[in-house]
């Protein structure tokens, strides 16, 4: 038997389904309020009769997202979920306890079409793309977490968090491209600003470059970040490694991005992942790494506003790379500082559980 999701439920269908039970109306608020809170079964809603939540679990779900696995990470800052949806497919969303607040990466499709090459969420392809519904519930899952947390004793508060240490940051970064489901997606951000009050400029939007989609958000007008996986400097070698690259060239790209920025008056994030390759030696040579690309990069950045992100590469078994040097890796940040590129080497978290977009899934559906 299909058992209905009462998150999709709008309050009037709710309602319905409660006294359909026999039950009064004030038990549908009831349950709404726990819903909105992200509770991940009926056991847990304690002003509900036994009898009842004995009764909606036999026939309904909270969420339309459960919980597979649950992984944490040694220091307790980071903890990445697997979640299933109500059709089998699966996907992640990843929860970063920060000295600034509790980020929570969500993911926006099941699998990816995209095809970039260093990269495990495109591995499975592209089942479908997420309801808002499915977006918004990853929120709630980090939420419940974090009102739940064994680590709410560590001192990484922040001090003078608005969010009283709920979720405080959004990053629509996890598996999928977000501007291929754009509409959704619009959707979960007006609600996650609207529901749960997290400001336009704490929501950053990551894409490899659709075009159209990055004029929709312009369109849309709201003053969230954007963030540009780049990955190389010229459009030679990086439809190399993105074939969309093949479709929407550097500039193009670019310039839409410059457009989106220009009417907030935002800064551009470019995400770049420093690459290797292994030669016949087994040794590691830089790829999209060297000085070279470093020089390239400044050039097509010079005087902009933007932030470059350097990402060390997240070894993935079935991809051909290989993560290049520490040294490389700042030698390649030198440079773009040195050109006045404002750019900083991201911190790896979470690295002792996988938390790359696509590893967990990916890993658990090769077992």
């Amino acid at each position: 038997m299909t058992k209905t999701i009462l998150f999709n439920l709008s309050d009037a269908e709710l309602e319905k389904f409660i006294t359909d039970m026999g039950q009064p109306k004030f038990r549908a608020k009831q349950i709404r309020e726990w819903l909105n809170r992200g509770v991940p079964d009926f056991a847990q809603m304690k002003n509900i009769p036994e009898k009842l939540r004995l009764q909606l679990a036999e026939n309904a779900k909270t969420l339309p997202v459960e919980i597979i696995k649950k992984l944490e990470s040694a220091d307790g800052e980071t903890t990445k979920f697997l979640l299933g949806l109500g059709d089998g497919e699966q996907i992640e969303c990843v929860l970063m306890r920060t000295t600034y607040g509790n980020s929570v990466c969500v993911s926006s499709q099941a699998g990816c079409a995209m095809g970039c090459k260093f990269c495990a969420s495109t591995l499975l392809g592209l089942k479908r793309n997420l309801t808002a519904n499915e977006i918004f519930a990853q929120i709630l899952v980090a939420q419940w977490e974090l009102r739940t947390d064994k680590f709410a004793d560590k001192p990484i508060r922040p001090n003078g968090d608005a969010n009283n240490g709920d979720v405080s940051h959004i990053v629509i970064m996890g598996t999928g491209e977000p501007l291929q489901n754009t509409e959704n997606v619009i959707d979960f951000i007006e609600r996650a600003n609207s529901q749960m009050g997290i400001g336009w400029r704490r929501i950053t939007l990551s894409t490899c470059g659709i075009v159209p989609g990055i004029d929709r958000l312009i369109e849309w007008g709201r003053p969230i970040n954007l963030a540009i996986s780049l990955h190389a400097p010229t459009d030679e070698l990086r439809s190399q490694i993105m074939p969309i690259n093949n479709r929407y060239k550097l500039n193009e790209v670019l310039d839409a991005a410059w457009r989106f920025t220009d009417n907030h008056n935002r800064q551009l994030m470019i995400e770049y992942i420093l690459l290797g390759k292994r030669d016949e030696n087994g040794e590691t040579v830089l790829f999209n790494a060297t000085p070279e690309y470093a020089e390239k990069l400044s050039n097509l950045l010079q005087g902009k506003n933007c932030m470059v992100n350097l990402i060390p590469w997240n070894a993935v078994d079935e991809r051909d790379f290989a993560a290049p040097s520490g040294n490389a890796v700042h030698r390649f940040q030198d440079i773009l500082i040195k050109n006045g590129i404002h750019t900083r080497i991201r911190r790896e978290r979470g690295t002792d559980i996988g938390s790359a977009c696509g590893q967990l899934r990916l890993n658990n559906a090769k077992r």
